[in-house]
């Protein structure tokens, strides 16, 4: 992409908290590399698949001979920053190569057809890079607490449609990217719930006894939404370990929309009765 339609996307993005509508309903993250010549710093907005504790990104080019700057800059200087919509963090990149590099094409070439057509119009290899977060506070672009409970909620709301479009239009099997994109958020959300019951939660009961029966009510619906969680893990564990995959499309979907229902109805309810309560924190 030329320089100055990159920088467009990167200004509606930050602008929209990850949002941008040319590519709306694709994953999308800003990721800031280190010029190996230059030392200057170079935002570039990528793609890129979640993969549980890391994400993936692919060095594709749009099927260019030539690898882009921001691969080059990164095996120079492989600690890089991303920024996902809801948080900013630095990261470690790791070019994979050899049979996991093959293996997590593969299935990126699976779920988008795309990655492997760019693949067999050019004689390069591809590079996968995996991006670790390093260990830190987290950095919310945010201008107040409630602000940043509702960046987080909707990088949540954005993923699951995303999963529900996938879900829908898959094959009669359940390829393994879109298994590990389900599992991915359901870790997501296993750790942001745990986050609010040990420390935010807590912090209001303290603060805030006025909210007593609302905090009553959303953690009642984190144990609900937790079941929901293992029932969906549950069902994609089934046969994984051998290869097989005999989860019916029809059957996922429902357990994701029972998910994304009762999810939805939870963020609903935590943004109406925390947000103002959060925001005065803030001010």
């Amino acid at each position: 992409m030329p320089p100055d339609f990159d920088q467009q996307i990167v200004d509606e993005f930050r602008a929209n908290q990850g949002r941008v509508g040319l590519f709306e309903g694709a994953r999308l993250i800003l990721l800031t590399t280190t010029g190996a010549r230059t030392g200057a710093r170079h935002t570039t907005p990528v793609g890129y698949l979640p993969d549980g504790d890391r994400i993936l990104v692919i060095a594709s080019a749009g099927g260019a001979p030539r690898h882009p700057d921001w691969f080059h800059n990164l095996v120079a200087q492989p600690r890089v920053t991303v920024e996902d919509g809801a948080f900013t963090y630095d990261a470690r990149a790791v070019v994979v190569d050899g049979a996991e590099r093959d293996r997590i094409f593969a299935r990126a070439a699976e779920a988008d057809p795309g990655w492997g057509d760019y693949q067999a119009k050019i004689t390069r290899v591809i590079p996968v890079v995996a991006l670790h977060e390093i260990p830190g506070p987290p950095n919310v672009g945010a201008a107040s607490m409630g602000a940043a409970l509702k960046a987080i909620h909707d990088a949540f709301r954005r993923e699951l449609a995303l999963i529900r479009k996938e879900v829908a239009e898959s094959g009669p099997g359940i390829g393994a990217q879109l298994r590990i994109n389900c599992l991915t958020v359901c870790q997501g959300l296993r750790h942001h719930h745990t986050i609010e019951d040990e420390t935010m939660f807590p912090t209001l009961d303290e603060r805030h006894p006025e909210l007593a029966e609302p905090l009553a009510l959303l953690r009642a619906e984190h144990r609900t939404i937790a079941r929901l969680l293992d029932d969906l893990q549950t069902l994609l564990a089934d046969g994984a370990d051998h290869g097989a995959d005999p989860v019916e499309p029809a059957v996922l979907l429902a357990e994701v929309e029972r998910l994304t229902t009762e999810l939805e109805d939870h963020l609903d309810h935590e943004e109406r009765h925390l947000i103002p309560v959060l925001d005065a924190i803030t001010s």
